[in-house]
Protein backbone atom coordinates (compact mmCIF):
# COMPACT_ATOMS: atom_id res chain seq x y z
CA UNK A 1 0.00 0.00 0.00
CA UNK A 2 1.42 3.32 -1.00
CA UNK A 3 1.38 5.02 2.29
CA UNK A 4 4.24 7.61 0.97
CA UNK A 5 1.33 9.56 -0.88
CA UNK A 6 -0.13 10.63 1.63
CA UNK A 7 0.44 13.50 3.98
CA UNK A 8 -0.09 13.75 7.58
CA UNK A 9 -2.71 16.57 9.25
CA UNK A 10 -0.45 19.14 11.17
CA UNK A 11 -1.91 20.17 13.79
CA UNK A 12 -1.81 23.58 15.19
CA UNK A 13 1.00 24.28 17.99
CA UNK A 14 -1.66 25.46 21.35
CA UNK A 15 0.01 26.08 24.95
CA UNK A 16 -2.53 25.39 27.63
CA UNK A 17 -5.31 23.29 26.30
CA UNK A 18 -8.11 22.87 28.47
CA UNK A 19 -10.44 20.98 26.93
CA UNK A 20 -8.38 17.76 28.56
CA UNK A 21 -9.82 18.24 32.13
CA UNK A 22 -13.21 19.17 31.10
CA UNK A 23 -16.41 16.96 31.71
CA UNK A 24 -19.83 16.89 30.21
CA UNK A 25 -22.32 17.59 32.64
CA UNK A 26 -25.69 18.08 30.44
CA UNK A 27 -26.93 17.35 26.85
CA UNK A 28 -25.89 19.60 23.58
CA UNK A 29 -28.20 21.81 21.81
CA UNK A 30 -29.43 19.00 19.64
CA UNK A 31 -30.25 19.37 15.82
CA UNK A 32 -30.95 16.43 13.48
CA UNK A 33 -30.11 16.78 10.07
CA UNK A 34 -31.71 13.74 8.82
CA UNK A 35 -34.12 15.52 6.59
CA UNK A 36 -30.93 17.23 4.69
CA UNK A 37 -28.00 15.40 4.86
CA UNK A 38 -29.59 12.11 5.86
CA UNK A 39 -31.93 12.68 2.67
CA UNK A 40 -29.15 13.56 0.20
CA UNK A 41 -26.93 10.57 1.31
CA UNK A 42 -29.84 8.63 0.18
CA UNK A 43 -29.90 6.34 -3.18
CA UNK A 44 -34.11 6.70 -3.56
CA UNK A 45 -34.42 9.93 -1.07
CA UNK A 46 -37.76 10.12 0.57
CA UNK A 47 -41.21 11.73 -0.67
CA UNK A 48 -43.01 14.41 0.54
CA UNK A 49 -45.21 11.75 2.77
CA UNK A 50 -42.11 10.18 4.22
CA UNK A 51 -40.66 13.10 5.04
CA UNK A 52 -43.44 14.44 6.94
CA UNK A 53 -43.89 11.07 8.42
CA UNK A 54 -39.97 11.57 9.62
CA UNK A 55 -40.02 15.15 10.73
CA UNK A 56 -43.61 14.28 13.34
CA UNK A 57 -40.91 11.06 14.76
CA UNK A 58 -38.59 13.28 15.19
CA UNK A 59 -40.33 15.87 17.39
CA UNK A 60 -41.53 12.92 18.85
CA UNK A 61 -37.91 11.89 19.91
CA UNK A 62 -37.75 15.13 21.70
CA UNK A 63 -35.70 17.23 18.98
CA UNK A 64 -36.42 21.15 19.34
CA UNK A 65 -34.65 22.23 16.27
CA UNK A 66 -34.70 20.01 12.60
CA UNK A 67 -33.20 20.60 9.68
CA UNK A 68 -35.97 20.21 6.99
CA UNK A 69 -34.01 21.19 3.84
CA UNK A 70 -32.56 22.85 0.68
CA UNK A 71 -35.73 24.43 -0.12
CA UNK A 72 -33.54 26.57 -3.04
CA UNK A 73 -32.32 23.26 -4.07
CA UNK A 74 -35.25 21.69 -5.53
CA UNK A 75 -38.84 21.81 -6.01
CA UNK A 76 -39.40 19.21 -3.33
CA UNK A 77 -37.23 20.38 -0.67
CA UNK A 78 -39.05 23.82 -1.20
CA UNK A 79 -42.63 22.17 -1.10
CA UNK A 80 -41.91 20.20 1.61
CA UNK A 81 -40.55 23.37 3.41
CA UNK A 82 -43.98 25.19 2.61
CA UNK A 83 -46.17 22.36 3.53
CA UNK A 84 -44.95 21.99 7.05
CA UNK A 85 -45.49 26.07 7.64
CA UNK A 86 -48.57 26.15 5.23
CA UNK A 87 -50.56 23.16 7.67
CA UNK A 88 -48.96 24.58 10.65
CA UNK A 89 -46.74 21.13 11.19
CA UNK A 90 -44.39 22.59 13.51
CA UNK A 91 -44.80 22.40 17.14
CA UNK A 92 -44.14 26.19 18.39
CA UNK A 93 -41.07 24.95 20.37
CA UNK A 94 -39.53 23.36 17.58
CA UNK A 95 -37.14 25.68 15.32
CA UNK A 96 -36.79 24.38 11.69
CA UNK A 97 -33.51 24.97 9.68
CA UNK A 98 -33.00 25.43 6.31
CA UNK A 99 -29.51 25.08 4.20
CA UNK A 100 -28.17 28.23 1.52
CA UNK A 101 -25.54 28.70 -0.18
CA UNK A 102 -24.02 32.49 -0.10
CA UNK A 103 -26.04 33.25 -4.17
CA UNK A 104 -28.94 35.85 -4.34
CA UNK A 105 -31.17 34.15 -6.18
CA UNK A 106 -30.80 31.01 -3.67
CA UNK A 107 -31.11 33.52 -0.84
CA UNK A 108 -34.07 34.77 -2.01
CA UNK A 109 -36.05 31.56 -2.72
CA UNK A 110 -34.73 30.26 0.66
CA UNK A 111 -36.21 33.12 2.59
CA UNK A 112 -39.07 32.85 0.42
CA UNK A 113 -39.86 29.02 1.35
CA UNK A 114 -39.92 30.51 4.85
CA UNK A 115 -42.28 33.39 4.77
CA UNK A 116 -44.77 32.96 7.53
CA UNK A 117 -42.87 30.74 9.45
CA UNK A 118 -42.95 31.41 13.60
CA UNK A 119 -39.07 30.09 14.03
CA UNK A 120 -36.46 29.07 11.11
CA UNK A 121 -32.73 28.64 11.22
CA UNK A 122 -30.94 30.33 8.13
CA UNK A 123 -28.08 27.94 7.49
CA UNK A 124 -25.58 29.73 5.56
CA UNK A 125 -22.26 28.63 4.39
CA UNK A 126 -19.65 28.70 2.10
CA UNK A 127 -16.17 26.47 1.80
CA UNK A 128 -12.75 27.82 3.47
CA UNK A 129 -10.57 24.99 2.62
CA UNK A 130 -7.76 26.00 0.81
CA UNK A 131 -8.28 23.03 -1.90
CA UNK A 132 -11.23 24.26 -2.17
CA UNK A 133 -10.19 27.95 -2.85
CA UNK A 134 -7.46 27.27 -4.86
CA UNK A 135 -8.79 24.38 -7.09
CA UNK A 136 -12.67 24.44 -7.49
CA UNK A 137 -13.30 28.09 -6.79
CA UNK A 138 -9.90 29.52 -8.29
CA UNK A 139 -10.48 32.18 -5.93
CA UNK A 140 -8.24 34.42 -2.97
CA UNK A 141 -8.53 34.51 0.56
CA UNK A 142 -9.59 37.58 0.65
CA UNK A 143 -12.34 36.91 -2.32
CA UNK A 144 -13.64 33.80 -0.41
CA UNK A 145 -13.99 36.38 3.05
CA UNK A 146 -15.92 38.52 0.95
CA UNK A 147 -17.95 36.05 -0.50
CA UNK A 148 -19.03 34.91 3.42
CA UNK A 149 -19.25 38.51 4.28
CA UNK A 150 -22.01 39.57 1.31
CA UNK A 151 -23.98 36.86 1.69
CA UNK A 152 -24.78 37.42 5.62
CA UNK A 153 -25.34 41.06 4.49
CA UNK A 154 -27.98 40.01 1.68
CA UNK A 155 -29.46 37.33 4.30
CA UNK A 156 -29.79 40.06 7.06
CA UNK A 157 -31.62 42.39 4.40
CA UNK A 158 -33.75 39.67 3.22
CA UNK A 159 -34.89 39.04 7.26
CA UNK A 160 -35.46 42.48 7.48
CA UNK A 161 -38.44 41.75 4.69
CA UNK A 162 -39.80 38.61 6.32
CA UNK A 163 -39.57 39.63 9.58
CA UNK A 164 -36.24 39.67 10.92
CA UNK A 165 -37.58 38.50 14.52
CA UNK A 166 -38.22 35.29 12.93
CA UNK A 167 -35.10 34.22 11.70
CA UNK A 168 -31.92 32.77 13.55
CA UNK A 169 -28.50 33.03 11.64
CA UNK A 170 -25.95 30.10 11.29
CA UNK A 171 -22.47 30.03 9.77
CA UNK A 172 -20.86 27.37 8.68
CA UNK A 173 -17.04 27.82 7.18
CA UNK A 174 -17.58 24.44 5.33
CA UNK A 175 -14.50 21.75 5.85
CA UNK A 176 -12.78 24.60 7.99
CA UNK A 177 -9.73 21.44 9.60
CA UNK A 178 -9.15 21.78 6.29
CA UNK A 179 -7.72 25.53 6.45
CA UNK A 180 -5.41 28.01 8.22
CA UNK A 181 -6.94 27.86 11.79
CA UNK A 182 -6.61 31.31 12.13
CA UNK A 183 -8.36 32.29 8.64
CA UNK A 184 -11.37 30.02 9.99
CA UNK A 185 -11.26 32.79 12.62
CA UNK A 186 -10.66 35.72 10.78
CA UNK A 187 -14.05 34.84 8.03
CA UNK A 188 -15.98 33.76 11.06
CA UNK A 189 -15.31 36.95 12.88
CA UNK A 190 -16.04 39.00 9.83
CA UNK A 191 -19.37 37.18 9.05
CA UNK A 192 -20.28 37.89 13.10
CA UNK A 193 -19.47 41.72 12.67
CA UNK A 194 -22.13 42.03 9.62
CA UNK A 195 -24.66 40.03 11.72
CA UNK A 196 -24.11 41.44 14.82
CA UNK A 197 -25.39 38.98 17.69
CA UNK A 198 -26.77 39.73 20.35
CA UNK A 199 -28.20 38.46 23.56
CA UNK A 200 -31.50 38.23 23.04
CA UNK A 201 -30.87 37.34 19.09
CA UNK A 202 -27.82 34.82 19.13
CA UNK A 203 -25.84 33.41 15.92
CA UNK A 204 -24.56 30.15 15.68
CA UNK A 205 -20.90 30.06 14.38
CA UNK A 206 -21.38 25.90 12.93
CA UNK A 207 -17.75 24.13 12.70
CA UNK A 208 -18.54 21.45 10.04
CA UNK A 209 -15.63 18.44 10.19
CA UNK A 210 -16.90 17.88 6.42
CA UNK A 211 -14.24 15.60 5.74
CA UNK A 212 -12.34 14.04 8.38
CA UNK A 213 -8.85 15.03 8.38
CA UNK A 214 -7.41 14.51 12.03
CA UNK A 215 -7.66 12.68 14.85
CA UNK A 216 -10.13 13.67 17.67
CA UNK A 217 -7.87 15.27 20.15
CA UNK A 218 -6.24 17.45 17.05
CA UNK A 219 -9.92 18.77 16.38
CA UNK A 220 -10.93 19.71 19.55
CA UNK A 221 -7.43 21.42 19.64
CA UNK A 222 -8.82 23.07 16.12
CA UNK A 223 -12.53 23.69 18.37
CA UNK A 224 -10.97 25.44 21.68
CA UNK A 225 -8.75 27.66 19.41
CA UNK A 226 -11.73 28.74 17.63
CA UNK A 227 -13.57 29.46 20.57
CA UNK A 228 -11.15 31.13 22.48
CA UNK A 229 -10.91 33.77 19.53
CA UNK A 230 -13.96 34.23 18.16
CA UNK A 231 -15.98 38.02 18.88
CA UNK A 232 -18.88 38.13 20.61
CA UNK A 233 -18.16 34.77 22.05
CA UNK A 234 -21.12 35.20 25.08
CA UNK A 235 -23.89 35.76 22.36
CA UNK A 236 -22.19 32.39 19.57
CA UNK A 237 -23.87 29.31 19.90
CA UNK A 238 -20.89 27.35 18.57
CA UNK A 239 -21.76 24.33 16.76
CA UNK A 240 -20.22 21.13 15.29
CA UNK A 241 -21.25 18.99 12.45
CA UNK A 242 -18.97 16.44 12.08
CA UNK A 243 -18.58 13.30 9.88
CA UNK A 244 -17.44 10.17 10.41
CA UNK A 245 -14.56 9.29 7.49
CA UNK A 246 -11.86 8.32 10.06
CA UNK A 247 -14.64 6.07 12.07
CA UNK A 248 -14.28 8.95 14.68
CA UNK A 249 -17.18 11.41 14.44
CA UNK A 250 -18.85 10.58 17.95
CA UNK A 251 -15.45 11.35 19.33
CA UNK A 252 -14.62 14.30 17.64
CA UNK A 253 -18.04 15.72 18.18
CA UNK A 254 -17.36 14.11 21.97
CA UNK A 255 -14.15 16.40 22.86
CA UNK A 256 -15.34 19.42 20.66
CA UNK A 257 -17.99 19.40 23.58
CA UNK A 258 -15.03 19.63 25.77
CA UNK A 259 -13.39 21.85 24.22
CA UNK A 260 -15.94 24.63 24.25
CA UNK A 261 -19.02 24.07 21.56
CA UNK A 262 -22.51 24.14 22.81
CA UNK A 263 -24.68 22.15 20.30
CA UNK A 264 -24.11 19.64 18.23
CA UNK A 265 -25.45 18.88 14.74
CA UNK A 266 -26.16 15.02 13.62
CA UNK A 267 -28.24 11.94 12.30
CA UNK A 268 -29.89 8.70 13.64
CA UNK A 269 -28.40 5.93 13.43
CA UNK A 270 -25.00 8.17 11.15
CA UNK A 271 -26.91 7.77 8.01
CA UNK A 272 -25.11 10.75 5.71
CA UNK A 273 -22.70 10.74 2.74
CA UNK A 274 -19.67 8.56 2.16
CA UNK A 275 -19.03 7.00 5.66
CA UNK A 276 -21.84 9.04 7.45
CA UNK A 277 -23.13 11.92 9.60
CA UNK A 278 -22.12 11.92 13.42
CA UNK A 279 -24.76 9.17 14.76
CA UNK A 280 -26.99 11.49 17.22
CA UNK A 281 -28.52 8.02 19.03
CA UNK A 282 -24.76 6.72 19.98
CA UNK A 283 -23.76 10.00 21.01
CA UNK A 284 -27.32 10.49 23.26
CA UNK A 285 -26.82 7.26 24.58
CA UNK A 286 -23.38 7.45 25.54
CA UNK A 287 -24.30 10.74 27.69
CA UNK A 288 -27.04 8.57 29.53
CA UNK A 289 -24.21 5.54 30.58
CA UNK A 290 -22.18 8.90 32.48
CA UNK A 291 -25.36 9.94 34.21
CA UNK A 292 -26.70 12.82 31.92
CA UNK A 293 -30.15 12.85 30.65
CA UNK A 294 -29.59 13.18 27.29
CA UNK A 295 -32.70 15.38 26.60
CA UNK A 296 -34.04 12.88 23.91
CA UNK A 297 -36.01 9.70 24.24
CA UNK A 298 -34.20 6.85 22.49
CA UNK A 299 -36.19 4.52 25.13
CA UNK A 300 -38.15 2.25 22.07
CA UNK A 301 -34.94 1.32 19.67
CA UNK A 302 -36.93 -1.51 17.83
CA UNK A 303 -39.84 1.72 16.90
CA UNK A 304 -37.47 4.29 15.86
CA UNK A 305 -34.68 1.51 14.02
CA UNK A 306 -38.71 0.62 12.27
CA UNK A 307 -39.31 4.12 11.70
CA UNK A 308 -35.96 4.50 10.52
CA UNK A 309 -35.61 1.94 7.91
CA UNK A 310 -38.81 2.21 6.48
CA UNK A 311 -38.03 5.85 5.54
CA UNK A 312 -34.31 5.62 4.27
CA UNK A 313 -34.48 1.44 3.54
CA UNK A 314 -31.31 1.66 5.44
CA UNK A 315 -30.83 -1.47 7.45
CA UNK A 316 -29.34 -1.03 10.84
CA UNK A 317 -25.98 -3.65 11.35
CA UNK A 318 -26.39 -6.18 14.53
CA UNK A 319 -23.32 -4.73 15.38
CA UNK A 320 -24.16 -1.35 15.87
CA UNK A 321 -23.77 -0.09 18.96
CA UNK A 322 -26.65 0.52 20.93
CA UNK A 323 -29.24 -0.32 18.65
CA UNK A 324 -27.72 -3.64 16.61
CA UNK A 325 -29.57 -7.18 17.10
CA UNK A 326 -26.32 -8.32 18.79
CA UNK A 327 -25.18 -5.45 20.82
CA UNK A 328 -26.74 -6.94 23.92
CA UNK A 329 -26.38 -10.34 23.29
CA UNK A 330 -23.21 -12.58 24.38
CA UNK A 331 -22.07 -15.92 23.25
CA UNK A 332 -18.96 -16.16 25.06
CA UNK A 333 -18.48 -18.35 27.88
CA UNK A 334 -16.99 -16.40 30.32
CA UNK A 335 -18.98 -13.08 29.08
CA UNK A 336 -22.23 -15.24 29.48
CA UNK A 337 -20.75 -16.01 33.21
CA UNK A 338 -19.79 -12.74 34.33
CA UNK A 339 -23.17 -11.23 32.89
CA UNK A 340 -24.99 -13.96 34.87
CA UNK A 341 -23.22 -13.12 37.68
CA UNK A 342 -23.90 -9.37 37.41
CA UNK A 343 -27.22 -9.97 36.95
CA UNK A 344 -27.81 -12.40 40.25
CA UNK A 345 -25.68 -9.57 41.85
CA UNK A 346 -27.90 -6.59 40.63
CA UNK A 347 -30.88 -8.63 41.89
CA UNK A 348 -29.71 -10.01 45.33
CA UNK A 349 -27.96 -6.98 46.37
CA UNK A 350 -31.21 -4.40 45.18
CA UNK A 351 -28.79 -2.38 43.29
CA UNK A 352 -30.26 1.61 42.75
CA UNK A 353 -27.55 1.70 40.22
CA UNK A 354 -26.42 -0.33 36.47
CA UNK A 355 -23.34 -2.70 37.23
CA UNK A 356 -23.41 -5.70 34.95
CA UNK A 357 -20.55 -7.19 33.14
CA UNK A 358 -19.39 -6.33 29.19
CA UNK A 359 -23.86 -4.19 29.60
CA UNK A 360 -22.51 -0.66 30.06
CA UNK A 361 -26.19 0.27 29.41
CA UNK A 362 -29.65 -1.59 31.08
CA UNK A 363 -31.20 -2.81 27.59
CA UNK A 364 -34.71 -2.01 29.28
CA UNK A 365 -33.54 1.72 28.62
CA UNK A 366 -33.64 1.37 25.54
CA UNK A 367 -36.68 -0.66 25.25
CA UNK A 368 -34.82 -4.03 24.91
CA UNK A 369 -35.41 -6.99 27.10
CA UNK A 370 -33.23 -9.30 28.87
CA UNK A 371 -34.26 -12.15 26.57
CA UNK A 372 -31.77 -11.89 23.73
CA UNK A 373 -28.84 -11.32 26.64
CA UNK A 374 -27.23 -14.46 26.51
CA UNK A 375 -27.40 -16.89 23.19
CA UNK A 376 -26.07 -20.28 23.50
CA UNK A 377 -23.72 -22.01 20.44
CA UNK A 378 -20.37 -24.05 20.29
CA UNK A 379 -18.95 -20.64 21.61
CA UNK A 380 -20.84 -20.33 25.10
CA UNK A 381 -20.32 -22.06 28.43
CA UNK A 382 -21.43 -23.63 31.18
CA UNK A 383 -23.00 -19.78 33.33
CA UNK A 384 -24.53 -18.94 29.74
CA UNK A 385 -26.46 -21.90 30.19
CA UNK A 386 -27.90 -21.76 33.46
CA UNK A 387 -28.83 -18.48 32.86
CA UNK A 388 -31.22 -19.44 29.74
CA UNK A 389 -32.63 -22.37 32.10
CA UNK A 390 -33.22 -20.13 35.24
CA UNK A 391 -34.66 -16.74 33.26
CA UNK A 392 -36.83 -19.17 31.11
CA UNK A 393 -37.39 -21.87 32.93
CA UNK A 394 -36.88 -21.45 36.92
CA UNK A 395 -34.16 -24.16 36.83
CA UNK A 396 -31.17 -23.40 39.55
CA UNK A 397 -28.58 -26.16 38.66
CA UNK A 398 -25.86 -26.49 41.24
CA UNK A 399 -22.39 -25.22 40.21
CA UNK A 400 -21.22 -28.85 39.84
CA UNK A 401 -24.19 -29.55 37.41
CA UNK A 402 -23.51 -26.54 35.71
CA UNK A 403 -19.85 -27.81 34.32
CA UNK A 404 -21.66 -31.25 33.61
CA UNK A 405 -23.93 -29.82 31.54
CA UNK A 406 -22.38 -26.78 29.50
CA UNK A 407 -20.13 -29.42 27.38
CA UNK A 408 -22.96 -31.44 26.51
CA UNK A 409 -24.81 -28.25 25.04
CA UNK A 410 -21.44 -27.45 23.07
CA UNK A 411 -21.45 -30.54 21.44
CA UNK A 412 -25.10 -30.46 20.76
CA UNK A 413 -24.31 -27.14 19.18
CA UNK A 414 -21.25 -27.75 17.65
CA UNK A 415 -22.43 -30.72 15.61
CA UNK A 416 -25.65 -28.97 14.33
CA UNK A 417 -24.03 -26.13 13.20
CA UNK A 418 -25.87 -23.80 15.04
CA UNK A 419 -27.43 -22.05 17.52
CA UNK A 420 -29.77 -23.28 20.40
CA UNK A 421 -32.83 -21.98 21.37
CA UNK A 422 -33.68 -22.11 25.06
CA UNK A 423 -36.67 -24.82 24.23
CA UNK A 424 -33.80 -26.85 22.56
CA UNK A 425 -31.52 -26.36 25.82
CA UNK A 426 -34.54 -27.53 27.91
CA UNK A 427 -35.41 -30.54 26.10
CA UNK A 428 -32.19 -31.33 26.24
CA UNK A 429 -32.19 -30.91 30.16
CA UNK A 430 -34.75 -33.12 30.29
CA UNK A 431 -33.26 -35.71 28.06
CA UNK A 432 -29.86 -36.27 29.58
CA UNK A 433 -31.17 -35.72 33.58
CA UNK A 434 -34.62 -35.97 33.70
CA UNK A 435 -36.70 -38.87 34.67
CA UNK A 436 -34.47 -41.33 33.02
CA UNK A 437 -36.38 -44.60 32.56
CA UNK A 438 -33.94 -46.84 31.38
CA UNK A 439 -32.79 -49.76 31.82
CA UNK A 440 -33.90 -48.79 35.89
CA UNK A 441 -37.56 -48.01 36.25
CA UNK A 442 -39.14 -46.59 39.19
CA UNK A 443 -42.56 -48.26 39.49
CA UNK A 444 -44.10 -47.19 43.11
CA UNK A 445 -42.48 -46.94 46.58
CA UNK A 446 -43.30 -47.40 49.86
CA UNK A 447 -41.73 -45.93 53.26
CA UNK A 448 -42.26 -46.29 56.58
CA UNK A 449 -40.68 -45.13 60.15
CA UNK A 450 -39.64 -47.89 62.11
CA UNK A 451 -39.38 -47.51 66.44
CA UNK A 452 -35.50 -46.18 66.12
CA UNK A 453 -36.90 -43.68 63.90
CA UNK A 454 -35.00 -45.50 61.04
CA UNK A 455 -36.82 -45.60 57.48
CA UNK A 456 -37.92 -48.67 55.70
CA UNK A 457 -38.12 -48.07 51.86
CA UNK A 458 -40.17 -50.67 49.52
CA UNK A 459 -39.75 -50.21 45.83
CA UNK A 460 -40.87 -51.92 42.83
CA UNK A 461 -38.74 -51.27 39.15
CA UNK A 462 -38.07 -52.97 36.05
CA UNK A 463 -34.82 -53.37 35.45
CA UNK A 464 -33.72 -54.64 32.08
CA UNK A 465 -37.29 -55.79 31.10
CA UNK A 466 -37.83 -57.38 34.58
CA UNK A 467 -40.23 -56.02 37.13
CA UNK A 468 -37.38 -56.52 40.73
CA UNK A 469 -38.48 -55.35 43.79
CA UNK A 470 -36.03 -53.68 46.99
CA UNK A 471 -35.64 -52.91 50.35
CA UNK A 472 -33.35 -50.86 52.09
CA UNK A 473 -33.31 -49.56 55.91
CA UNK A 474 -31.54 -46.34 56.34
CA UNK A 475 -31.44 -43.05 58.52
CA UNK A 476 -34.04 -41.27 56.15
CA UNK A 477 -35.55 -41.95 53.13
CA UNK A 478 -33.00 -41.39 50.71
CA UNK A 479 -30.45 -43.43 52.68
CA UNK A 480 -32.66 -46.30 52.81
CA UNK A 481 -33.43 -46.04 49.02
CA UNK A 482 -29.84 -46.06 48.16
CA UNK A 483 -28.84 -48.69 50.30
CA UNK A 484 -31.45 -51.02 48.82
CA UNK A 485 -31.03 -49.71 44.85
CA UNK A 486 -27.23 -50.23 45.52
CA UNK A 487 -27.83 -54.39 46.35
CA UNK A 488 -30.15 -54.27 43.26
CA UNK A 489 -27.16 -52.85 40.62
CA UNK A 490 -24.40 -54.33 42.49
CA UNK A 491 -22.45 -51.36 43.80
CA UNK A 492 -22.69 -49.02 46.50
CA UNK A 493 -24.40 -45.73 45.88
CA UNK A 494 -23.95 -42.64 47.71
CA UNK A 495 -25.20 -39.02 47.86
CA UNK A 496 -22.72 -36.85 47.09
CA UNK A 497 -24.69 -33.52 46.70
CA UNK A 498 -28.36 -32.78 47.10
CA UNK A 499 -30.19 -29.40 45.85
CA UNK A 500 -33.84 -29.16 45.57
CA UNK A 501 -36.58 -25.88 45.08
CA UNK A 502 -39.78 -25.46 43.84
CA UNK A 503 -40.94 -24.60 40.00
CA UNK A 504 -43.89 -22.43 40.88
CA UNK A 505 -45.49 -20.45 43.60
CA UNK A 506 -48.17 -22.55 45.64
CA UNK A 507 -49.80 -25.63 46.61
CA UNK A 508 -49.72 -27.27 43.97
CA UNK A 509 -46.15 -26.05 43.23
CA UNK A 510 -44.07 -29.08 41.09
CA UNK A 511 -40.44 -29.69 42.92
CA UNK A 512 -37.23 -30.27 41.24
CA UNK A 513 -34.16 -32.16 42.88
CA UNK A 514 -30.77 -32.26 41.53
CA UNK A 515 -28.96 -35.22 43.14
CA UNK A 516 -25.15 -36.04 42.42
CA UNK A 517 -24.29 -39.71 43.26
CA UNK A 518 -20.98 -41.64 43.70
CA UNK A 519 -20.43 -44.99 43.60
CA UNK A 520 -17.47 -47.15 44.28
CA UNK A 521 -16.33 -47.23 41.34
CA UNK A 522 -15.48 -43.02 41.81
CA UNK A 523 -17.95 -42.70 39.34
CA UNK A 524 -20.38 -38.93 39.51
CA UNK A 525 -23.36 -38.63 37.98
CA UNK A 526 -25.49 -36.22 38.22
CA UNK A 527 -29.91 -36.65 37.72
CA UNK A 528 -33.02 -34.95 37.91
CA UNK A 529 -36.18 -35.52 38.82
CA UNK A 530 -39.23 -33.52 38.89
CA UNK A 531 -43.01 -34.16 40.78
CA UNK A 532 -45.10 -32.99 43.55
CA UNK A 533 -43.86 -34.72 45.46
CA UNK A 534 -40.56 -33.43 46.43
CA UNK A 535 -39.51 -37.28 47.65
CA UNK A 536 -40.84 -38.52 44.89
CA UNK A 537 -38.49 -36.39 42.86
CA UNK A 538 -35.58 -37.33 44.75
CA UNK A 539 -36.12 -40.83 43.94
CA UNK A 540 -36.39 -40.54 40.43
CA UNK A 541 -33.38 -38.24 40.75
CA UNK A 542 -31.66 -41.04 42.60
CA UNK A 543 -32.60 -43.12 39.71
CA UNK A 544 -31.91 -40.78 36.72
CA UNK A 545 -28.42 -40.49 37.83
CA UNK A 546 -28.14 -44.31 38.28
CA UNK A 547 -29.46 -44.88 35.10
CA UNK A 548 -26.93 -42.10 33.91
CA UNK A 549 -23.86 -44.07 35.38
CA UNK A 550 -25.02 -47.67 33.93
CA UNK A 551 -25.39 -46.60 30.71
CA UNK A 552 -21.76 -45.17 30.43
CA UNK A 553 -20.64 -49.03 31.79
CA UNK A 554 -22.46 -50.34 28.79
CA UNK A 555 -21.01 -47.83 26.52
CA UNK A 556 -17.59 -48.55 27.69
CA UNK A 557 -17.71 -52.41 27.61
Amino acid sequence: MNYQKYRPYKKIKKANRRWPDNEITKAPIWCSVDLRDGNQALETPMNLEQKINFFNYLVKLGFKEIEVGFPAASDTEYTFTRTLIDNKMIPKDVTIQVLTQLRSHILERTFASLEGVHKAIVHLYNSVSTIQRDVVFRKSKEEIKALAVDGARQAKKLAKKYGEERFIFEYSPESFPGAEVDYVVEVCNAVLDELKPTSENKVIINLPNTVELCTANVFADLVEYICDHLKYRENVIVSLHSHNDRGTGIAASELGLMAGADRIEGTLFGNGERTGNMDIVNFALNLLTQGVDPQLDFSNMDEMIKVYEESTKMSIHPRHPYAGKLVFTAFSGSHQDAINKGMTHMEKEKLNYWDVPYLPIDPKDVGRNYDAIIRINSQSGKGGVSYILKTHYDLQLPKAMQQDFGPIITQISDQGNKELTPTEIYQAFINEYVDIESPLQLINYVEQVDDDHQSAVRANFIFEGKKVAIAGHGNGVIDAFCKGLSDLVGQKIDIASYNEHALENGSTSKAITYIQIHTEQGTYSYGSGISPSVTRSSLQAIVSATNRVLKKAVVMQ
